[in-house]
């Protein structure tokens, strides 16, 4: 009984490590390791800085798009609109947001080197908007709404 709750009374970040060893699972050395990926420079996994600044620049440049056709009104609602807009069609041919372009990091398939496609930018859009797919990481730097569409964020 001490073992068990023992890992829980010490903490999460102890009970993640206990059962990681019970899983023989071990926390690789850097971020994107288990996929092959270089631990640094294009093509490694792209840091949360960037990514986070990529997202509010294209947030900001959401709402002035939708403000442009909304003035003097606020946009409200309709900015996330336009924030899908700006993010599902670049992201499926280009992929790149005109955030990430400017931060240079992309959106890669996992599975292939194609064009990530409309299908798999929209799921990753969609599952964006609810925020907690995009917020929860796994130690490859790949969040749930990457992991769902198949896709990781990339540097240049």
């Amino acid at each position: 009984m001490r073992n068990v709750l023992g890992s829980w009374l010490d903490g999460p970040k102890s009970a993640m490590n206990q059962a990681r060893e019970q899983a023989g699972e071990s926390r690789p050395a850097f971020r994107g390791e288990k996929l092959g990926l270089p631990e640094s420079g294009p093509g490694s996994a792209a840091p949360l800085r960037k990514r986070l600044l990529a997202f509010v620049v294209d947030l900001v440049l959401a709402a002035l798009i939708t403000a442009a056709f909304t003035a003097p009104a606020y946009p409200g609602d309709w900015s996330l609109l336009t924030w899908l807009v700006i993010t599902v069609v670049p992201v499926s041919f280009f992929g790149a947001t005109p955030g990430m372009a400017l931060t240079k990091i992309l959106v890669a398939r996992v599975d292939a080197p194609k064009m990530v496609g409309p299908l798999r930018a929209a799921l990753r859009g969609l599952l964006t908007v609810f925020i907690i797919p995009a917020v929860i990481w796994n130690f490859d730097g790949r969040s749930w709404h990457d992991r769902i569409s198949g896709t990781i964020v990339l540097r240049r």
